[in-house]
């Protein structure tokens, strides 16, 4: 494979493009989302950590380039977990989350949801959200099972008070005709999504607030457990998780409204659900680089910022953590 000109320098556990620019985390998720990588057999997986291993002992095959090293650990980076070493399930990495997301994501656009529907759509929603905030998750200290379960349990109850109650709320408003009500009950997945959502993160990860994660020097060595990281990592994480699902679920009403009232959806009533398929499809495969994007997975803050017991054990000015995905 001929090795793109603009293919930089290799460097193991770097990120290939530059993560001080919106433009080169885009491009870095873009990577980290490539559902390609679902298709990385086990031996093919084994094979790019053998390279990775091999250019990191300096026993690197003549040859190699660097575009094939890149692509080595890209799909390591989106199979494996940077702190526990283990593989992630693959609905839950975020590689899988726009193709395993998307038929949730049509199921809770789908109008005229009955009490039923729109429970069943909310807790499959905060289910998957959960499992792959657990799976993303900074793991640099162990999680009990019980957290896991709390967790689950407030944001699944969240997603589904907020939903059914503005669900009820508009049904019992006089004020609007059927077919504006129609409308806005579309946009109610947004608010009830984007609120579980910060409750699934905070419940999710709240031990880290009470434990620390690790921050990390220059040269990758632990400094120590901050909570005060922990703090800003779950509060970048939770602005990602409102941020996602702003277009998810507010373009596709906006869209399948304009599309509903074109003479071909009348006639064929049936391309009706193929098609809020794909705009769904297409809006949320753009969304989740770009909200992921608002911030680098690995963040850095000032020693100074930090505790001060962290500040004076070491001589560095600016220290990393793994904010997770």
């Amino acid at each position: 494979m001929a090795e793109p000109a603009s293919c930089p320098v290799f460097q193991l556990g770097k990120p290939r493009y530059d993560q001080s620019t919106f433009l080169g985390r885009l491009r870095h998720f873009i990577d980290i989302i490539d559902p390609s990588t679902l298709f990385v057999t086990e031996s093919r997986l084994k094979e790019y950590i053998k390279l990775l291993d091999d250019f990191k002992r300096g026993t690197l095959t003549p040859g190699i380039t660097d575009h094939q090293l890149w692509e080595a650990q890209k799909a390591k980076q989106a199979i494996i977990h940077p702190d526990t070493g283990e593989k992630i399930f693959m609905p839950f990495r975020m590689s899988g989350y726009v193709p395993f997301g998307t038929p949730i994501v049509v199921g809770l656009l789908l109008p005229n949801q009955t009490l039923a529907s729109t429970v069943f759509w909310q807790w499959l929603n905060q289910s998957h959200n959960a499992c792959v905030n657990y799976a993303n998750r900074n793991a640099t200290k162990p999680t009990p099972t019980s957290k896991f379960i709390q967790g689950y349990l407030g944001a699944v109850t969240s997603a589904v008070s907020i939903a059914v109650g503005l669900n009820v709320l508009i049904q019992k408003s006089s004020k609007f005709n059927p077919a504006t009500r129609l409308f806005i009950q579309r946009f109610i997945p947004f608010p009830a999504v984007a609120s579980a959502n910060i409750c699934n993160v905070a419940l999710m990860r709240h031990n880290e607030l009470s434990e620390g994660i690790d921050v990390l020097d220059s040269n990758g060595n632990v400094v120590g457990s901050s909570r005060i990281a922990a703090k800003h990592a779950l509060i970048e994480t939770a602005v990602t998780r409102v941020a996602l699902p702003l277009p998810i679920f507010v373009l596709p009403p906006i869209i399948m409204a304009f599309l509903e009232k074109l003479p071909l959806m009348q006639a064929h009533r049936r391309m009706m659900l193929p098609v809020h398929s794909l705009v769904c499809l297409a809006v949320f495969g753009l969304s989740l680089p770009l909200a992921i994007s608002l911030f680098p997975q690995m963040s850095q803050i000032e020693a100074s910022h930090l505790e001060p017991e962290i500040a004076m054990a070491t001589d560095c000015k600016v220290l990393t953590y793994n904010k997770g995905l």
